[in-house]
């Protein structure tokens, strides 16, 4: 290995959308100096005015097309990092900035997300190792965290035999201009995929599937539709251990009208009514930068199916959900933990190759921890004969205080008895309500019975309050109420997600029905709703409100199995 430091980084397109955000990760760290690169020296330096951290940021014109080659031999960084992109038009030579690199000892990583791109760079293989140094290629969300996930969903299988996958930004994420100019350039074009053990062509935003992000315990994003992207992964997840037979990954960009746009206009690309969408790239720029509404999460899945040890069928997926502008920090985290190993020692080893081996799915854990995101796995997602609750919460499931799991973990008739507390709403409304939906009345500190019915995939709640009952269906949602706790009162569903915050489940609105209907998210009824143990026995606090009753009823208190008190220590709410 040439390089024995690692303290001074080149990176290009530094205040660009994913260089900017790498360059944010890095500028903590005293020890490095960060080349911030890009064709416009002016913007570099106001990009560099922002930041005031211990690392040394220092603002530089380079032309990637240009003069890349003399401007690295001049600045003679460590590593150089091209953010750049797209990198599926770097036309007749497309590593001049990677042979740049390795010719004037410095390391090289870029984000590359183009297939062709990624896999080809092996030409550079001995090269590189001649030189001592190692250039990796894709090192991003496509295929470095995906093949990491892959790897550690497929470890106990088998066999795999497809493997799917998809992201889905916050409609708030700001995208650059090159990454839009990329999806415009092949949107509509055909891309090599592996069907039935085979590479054929498939037509990017033309295949599409429906998928739920759904982390165990969190709030799980909206159902979205994904449509087929070029990513490297189409041809790499193939070669995950045994051949498997079918790969596939997309994308859903919101709002869904946006994405519904963009689908039509591929279709017409396939059926030859235009060459390219690349034209109305600055209009989408446009668009996908200002026309974002709806909340600011975003997230990622991959799917595999296959057979377990015993040859039984398995599905198991991995989930992601990011919040706020933490989402857009996910594509430069493979090149963070690559780079913060370097900076302690530990170098990839001589070469050029896709990223896709040198980081586990455990590597990324501290960084998902230090951003707002959540992630978890699921296997056999929908399998009906498990209790409701547990299907719903999957892995989250163990954190939860006892006497919530008992209560919910049953796969028979279950009976409890408790107190409890009612406070109805004292409006006009909150009161025509509540008696059309059969509420108990206000009291205080009355005995309550709560009775479950299993009946197929679903549970019947009758609870009794002090001689008055009523009942809801409890079951796993399906379609537009996916990933949710569905509850039925008449011709009303309504969507919950089941969210573990720690040994408190609390129950999240999200959606709801009427008459199969969906309802505007305005009109749904909310309130702070949770479930969890004190002095041993399980707790209960539901309120809800609505937007124009205001307060329509609250009760609260504990119940137990029988005669039988759950042991746990008093937890806090």
């Amino acid at each position: 290995m040439k390089s024995k430091t690692c303290s001074r980084l080149l990176i290009i397109g530094g205040y660009g959308t994913f260089g900017g955000r790498l360059v944010e990760m890095l500028a903590g760290d005293p020890a490095l100096t960060l080349l911030v690169a890009g064709r416009s020296l002016q913007k570099a330096s106001r990009f560099v005015e922002r930041y005031s951290g211990p690392a040394t940021l220092i603002p530089v014109a380079i032309d990637r097309d240009r003069d890349a080659a003399s401007r690295i031999a001049t600045l003679v960084p460590d590593i150089v990092i091209d953010a750049s992109g797209p990198w599926q038009a770097y036309g007749t030579q497309p590593y001049r900035v990677a042979e740049a690199a390795i010719l004037n000892g410095a390391h090289y990583i870029d984000l590359a997300d183009g297939s062709d791109f990624v896999l080809n760079i092996a030409a550079l293989d001995s090269v590189a190792k001649d030189e001592g140094v190692f250039a990796l290629a894709g090192t991003s969300t496509c295929p470095v965290l995906t093949m990491a996930v892959a790897r550690s969903l497929s470890s106990k299988l088998a066999r795999v035999d497809s493997i799917a996958g998809g992201i889905a930004p916050s409609p708030f994420a700001r995208l650059g201009k090159t990454v839009v100019q990329a999806i415009a350039r092949y949107a509509g074009k055909p891309v090599r995929i592996i069907r039935s053990g085979k590479l054929t062509w498939e037509h990017t935003f033309a295949s599409t599937r429906r998928f739920t992000i759904a982390p165990p315990g969190c709030v799980p994003l909206a159902p979205l539709t994904f449509s087929l992207i070029d990513v490297p992964d189409l041809r790499l997840l193939g070669k995950l251990g045994n051949p498997v037979a079918d790969t596939w990954f997309g994308v859903s960009t919101t709002p869904a009208i946006y994405h519904s746009l963009l689908r039509f206009l591929a279709r017409a690309v396939k059926a030859g009514y235009f060459p390219t969408v690349r034209p109305l790239a600055g209009l989408m720029h446009f668009a996908m930068n200002h026309l974002g509404w709806g909340a600011h999460r975003g997230g990622m899945f991959v799917e595999i199916q296959g057979t377990d040890a015993h040859g039984a069928p398995v599905r198991k997926s991995w989930h992601l959900v990011a919040e706020g502008d933490d989402g857009p920090m996910v594509p430069v985290l493979a090149a963070v933990l690559i780079i913060r190993r370097c900076i302690h020692g530990h170098f990839p080893a001589p070469g050029a190759r896709p990223a896709t081996d040198e980081l586990d799915l455990e590597d990324f854990s501290p960084l998902f921890k230090a951003l707002t995101i959540c992630t978890g796995e699921r296997v056999n997602y929908r399998n009906n004969d498990a209790p409701v609750f547990r299907t719903i919460v999957g892995d989250a499931w163990k954190s939860l205080a006892s006497p919530v799991r008992q209560l919910h973990d049953s796969s028979a008739n279950s009976f409890f008895t408790g107190r409890a507390s009612v406070r109805r709403g004292t409006g006009a409304v909150a009161r025509i309500i509540g008696r059309l939906a059969g509420l108990p009345k206000s009291s205080n500190d009355k005995p309550i019975t709560v009775r479950i019915v299993k009946d197929g995939d679903k549970e019947i709640w009758t609870r009794n309050f002090d001689s008055h009952s009523f009942s809801s269906e409890l079951s796993v949602g399906r379609e537009q109420l996916s990933a949710l706790l569905c509850e039925r009162f008449g011709p009303c569903r309504f969507g919950m997600a089941l969210v573990a915050d720690g040994p408190v489940l609390r129950y999240v609105p999200r959606r709801w029905t009427f008459l199969g209907v969906r309802m505007p998210g305005w009109m749904m009824p909310r309130g702070d709703i949770y479930e969890t143990a004190c002095n041993g026995r399980f707790v209960f606090h539901v309120e809800i409100t609505l937007p124009l009753a205001g307060h329509v009823v609250s009760y609260a208190g504990w119940l137990t199995a029988g005669d039988q008190t759950f042991s746990n220590s008093c937890t806090a709410r």
